[in-house]
C-alpha cells in the first residue's frame, strides 16, 4: 500500500473508508437493480411510515432536492406509494408497496452480507467499538 500524506489523518481515513464501502455496496446493489439511496429510503420507510420528508432526507443521507427526485422515481417503480395523511390531510406519507418490501427484504440480504464480509476483518468488540466511536462523530 502507497503511503500518503493523510494516512493519519481521521477525515482522510474516514472518507477512504466510506468511498470503499459506498463503492462495494453499491456494486452488490446494483445487481438487484436499486441504488444506495433507493435501499436508505425503503429501510426508512419500513421502520417508520410517519416520517415527514425533511426526516427522511436526514435519516436516508439526502439533500430534499435528491429525496423528491428518488422518491418519484420509486413510485414510478411501484416500490412505494404516497398516501394523505390522516391527522393532516396537508402531509403525505410514504409507504412501502408489497414489491418495494420484497425488493427491500432482498437488499437487505445483499446489505446484511456485505457487512458480514467487512465484519471479517475485525472482531466481534472492535466492532462495537468502532460503531460507538462513529456515532459519537455523527450528529442527532
Amino acid at each position: 500500500m502507497i503511503e500518503t500524506p493523510f494516512d493519519n489523518q481521521l477525515s482522510y481515513v474516514l472518507a477512504a473508508a466510506h468511498r470503499m464501502v459506498s463503492q462495494s455496496v453499491t456494486k452488490r446493489l446494483k445487481n438487484q437493480g436499486i441504488q444506495i439511496e433507493a435501499w436508505r429510503i425503503m429501510e426508512c420507510l419500513e421502520a417508520n411510515d410517519q416520517m415527514t420528508m425533511g426526516d427522511l432526507a436526514r435519516i436516508a443521507l439526502l439533500n430534499p432536492p435528491t429525496l423528491s427526485k428518488m422518491v418519484d422515481r420509486m413510485v414510478s417503480d411501484g416500490l412505494v406509494h404516497r398516501q394523505i395523511a390522516q391527522r393532516d390531510q396537508r402531509q403525505v406519507n410514504l409507504l412501502l408497496t408489497d414489491l418495494g418490501r420484497s425488493r427491500m427484504l432482498k437488499v437487505r440480504q445483499e446489505v446484511e452480507a456485505h457487512d458480514r464480509d467487512l465484519i471479517g476483518h475485525i472482531d466481534a468488540d472492535e466492532r462495537r467499538q468502532l460503531i460507538a466511536l462513529l456515532k459519537q462523530l455523527t450528529p442527532g
